[in-house]
This record gives structure tokens, sequence and C-alpha cells, in this order.
């Protein structure tokens, strides 16, 4: 298999997972602003991010939603977080589940980036359903 063949068939796989984790709505969202600009990046991303580590062995979708929520909390990147707290509800993460990450958060990642976090949570989980309104 060429080079090229081999990350087409890598993509294929990552957004494929993708589509599973974020769900329907914001692949189709995604792909309809992929652009010249940014499809190098977004590419990437299918290929090493959900063909490849998304898809090891060792933790499941619902535990790596959990580390991923933890480690987007620390790095503060709020529009990343909105994903991924809807990928998080996908994979089976239940509200009370998410509330404890970011609860914990506090003692690692500082109160102003656990609290960001938790009301962005809140409001996200309201809009899917998975908090009373």
């Amino acid at each position: 298999m060429d080079q090229s063949a081999a990350h087409e068939a890598l993509r294929g796989k990552g957004r494929a997972e993708m589509r599973e984790i974020l769900g329907a709505e914001y692949t189709e969202a995604r792909d309809r602003s992929t652009n010249p600009f940014n499809a190098a990046v977004r590419a990437l991303s299918e290929e090493m991010a959900y063909a490849t580590l998304w898809t090891r062995p060792g933790l499941d979708r619902k535990q790596r939603s959990l580390i991923t929520l933890a480690m987007i909390c620390a790095l503060n990147h709020p529009h990343e977080l909105r994903i991924h707290l809807v990928a998080a509800l996908n994979n089976g993460c239940t509200a009370e589940e998410i509330s404890e990450v970011f609860t914990h958060a506090v003692a690692y990642c500082g109160f102003p980036a656990a609290i960001d976090a938790l009301r962005l949570a809140e409001q996200v989980l309201k809009e899917q359903g998975a908090l009373p309104a």
C-alpha cells in the first residue's frame, strides 16, 4: 500500500470513529466548514486522534472521554470542551461523572479552570437534555 492509500485508510477509519464519538451533526458541520486552509489539520486529527488514539486498547471510550475532559479543562479550551462534552454523553458518561471530573480538577487545575469548565458543562448538559433546564 502506498503512503497516500495508507493515509486514506487511516482517515476513513478515523472519520467513522469520530462520527460515532462526536455525532453525525458535528461531523457533517465540520465537513461543511472544511476548506484548503484547515483541511490538513483536520485530516491529521482524523488519522491520529480518532483512528489511532481513540481506538487503542486499554481504555474504553467512556474512560477516554473523562480523561479528555480533564485535559481540556486544564488547558482551558472552551470550544474543544463543548465538543467533547457532547462526545462524553455519546460515550455513556453521566452528568454526575462529568461534574466529578471538574470538581477533582480544582486541586490540579485551579478553581478558575474548573469553574469555567463546570459552567460550560452545565450549559451543554442542559442543551443535551442530560440535566434539567
